[in-house]
């Protein structure tokens, strides 16, 4: 058995991190964990407020320190937030691991999310703002990830049959 995370799932707001996750974990019989929970549970607030009264540049320093200990602590699936890629520290930590990068149509995130979801980084013009996102984030998902796979026209099960293709793994 190696030492650190089963599955990381990487991806954009909407890409179905959380619930590949869950339904990954299920199948593999190990535990979840997501740093955006980790991150709100640390600062005893929603990520929301933490961007509102603390700013983003407080928010990423958590994010860092919550993934580094969910590298280390969890063994199970794990779920980083849409940006925790843009740190450079975070990409050299997820190096080798088993990284699957959860690619999404915009019209699927969109749907998804809501255009009414308290995400501090798509408030004004959503569309654009997951698209410029996308755009700057991309090349980031992809040089982590030992996987990348598409959730267009595929229910979770499907996406999570796909994961475990990918990586190769056996459900328990």
């Amino acid at each position: 058995m190696t030492h650190g995370p089963a599955v990381v799932l990487v991806g954009p707001p909407g890409a179905g991190k959380t619930t590949i996750g869950a339904l990954l974990a299920q199948r593999l019989g190990v535990g979840m964990r997501d740093t955006d929970t980790d991150i709100e549970e640390t600062a005893g607030k929603p990520i929301p407020d933490i961007f509102l009264d603390q700013g983003e540049p407080h928010f990423r320093e958590l994010e860092r320190q919550a993934v580094r200990t969910a590298v280390t602590e969890h063994d199970g699936v794990l779920s980083l937030g849409g940006g925790a890629v843009m740190d450079a520290s975070t990409r050299a930590l997820l190096a080798g691991l088993p990284v699957v990068f959860l690619d999404v149509a915009l019209a699927d995130a969109v749907r998804r999310v809501g255009l009414d979801a308290p995400r501090p980084l798509l408030a004004i013009n959503p569309r654009q703002q997951w698209r410029t996102l996308m755009e700057q984030r991309r090349p980031l998902y992809t040089e982590v990830a030992r996987a990348v796979v598409s959730t267009e026209g595929r229910s979770p099960e499907e996406v999570a049959e796909a994961v475990l293709d990918a990586l190769e793994l056996k459900q328990a």
